[in-house]
């Protein structure tokens, strides 16, 4: 080997991006002049990607792996430099290096609550709150429309405008659910589900590629929560009377042990006994049924001997049936209260007055 070649070896370049700091998504290879010899050893690592640009202009792409780097491996930026085939002189060009590993357990909050109308609790204020994780997609576009001549574009130039989009749609998408408030807690994976689809496209316009979105927890106002917490105790509670009195049974045995409590203990406990069993008359008592009188149609309690309007007696056997519709009536009555009909009978022959059902005139002998 002569010396030239010698010379010329010791100068191959090696061309890497070893201090990969967190946050960073993009670094530009810094190199004096951005001169790169032919033959220089490309070392693109897992997780990276390297793209050569040439004046502005997104030229050649690297993936993982040692890369020597010569015209027959470089074929778009040989035509914009109009290399010749084995072309070996020194060249310039930017080289940067994108991260491509997934960027994961990315935070996201509503800053401010989401108004929401809700069937049980009406206008209620949501806050929700997560994370997500995401990976550049297209290395090309993303160097062309946000990196620029930057020498280093991190996550917190990205996430941002990301977030802005998230709540955004976050806030637009539950409103379109109508999920009822007492359910969101069990609907957490299938949010999180639909808003990781409806948010793809949106990652995409940026060059990037949504992997995960989780929805972490979401907020209710103290005031609802109030009332969730009341209806949960109610259902806990169960009956309301028998936890009056296992509240009261507790606080008797409570002063029974205290000194001189004794007999303001058996006082209360004479005047709850008493008010106990009054409820417990009062509930199961029935109520009477009323009938009419059949002397004067006053309403009266069912199995009353005497009415108290008129003063009529009401047993069966003061009472005759109406001759016409059955109906009971008071001794003598001349007419039916309930259909009207006359209650005297004459005999068809001499025309005296007949006793109800008589079948022959007692004075003439006619048969009736």
């Amino acid at each position: 080997m002569g010396f030239f070649d010698r010379l010329k070896a010791e100068f191959i370049d090696i061309i890497e991006w070893r201090d990969e700091r967190p946050g960073v998504l993009v670094s530009r290879f810094d190199r004096y002049e951005h001169e790169i010899k032919m033959n220089a050893k490309l070392i693109v690592r897992p997780g990276q990607r390297a793209v050569f640009v040439n004046e502005g202009q997104i030229a050649d792409t690297f993936g993982p792996g040692t890369h020597t780097l010569e015209t027959r491996n470089m074929p778009i930026l040989a035509t914009l430099k109009g290399w010749k085939y084995g072309f070996e002189s020194p060249f310039k060009a930017e080289v940067y290096f994108i991260k491509t590993s997934e960027q994961l357990d990315c935070k996201w909050g509503t800053a401010t609550p989401i108004m929401l109308r809700d069937r049980d609790f009406g206008i209620v204020r949501l806050r929700a709150r997560g994370n997500y994780s995401y990976h550049i997609s297209a290395d090309a576009e993303m160097i062309s429309r946000f990196v620029g001549a930057r020498a280093e574009w991190t996550n917190d130039d990205i996430e941002g405008q990301i977030r802005t989009k998230l709540i955004s749609s976050f806030t637009d998408y539950m409103g379109e659910l109508k999920i009822p408030v007492l359910d969101l807690q069990a609907n957490y994976d299938e949010i999180s589900l639909a808003m990781k689809e409806k948010l793809q496209s949106v990652y995409e316009r940026l060059g990037l590629s949504l992997v995960t979105f989780a929805v972490e927890n979401i907020t209710l106002p103290e005031e609802v929560e109030k009332a969730m917490d009341q209806r949960s105790s109610m259902g806990v509670v169960g009956d309301l009377n028998k936890f009056t009195q296992f509240q009261a049974a507790q606080a008797l045995e409570g002063m029974a042990n205290q000194e001189g409590g004794g007999n303001m203990m058996g006082m209360m406990m004479g005047a709850n006994m008493a008010n106990s069993m009054g409820n417990v008359l009062h509930q199961e008592q029935p109520v009477a049924a009323q009938v009419s009188c059949p002397h004067c149609n006053a309403q009266v309690q069912s199995g009353s001997k005497f009415c108290l309007s008129c003063g009529q007696s009401l047993t069966a056997s003061s009472q005759t049936p109406c001759i016409k519709c059955g109906h009971g009536l008071a001794a003598g009555s001349k007419f039916c209260p309930d259909c009207g009909s006359a209650q005297v009978c004459q005999c068809v022959e001499c025309k005296i007055e007949l006793k109800p059902g008589s079948k022959f005139c007692p004075e003439c002998g006619s048969k009736q």
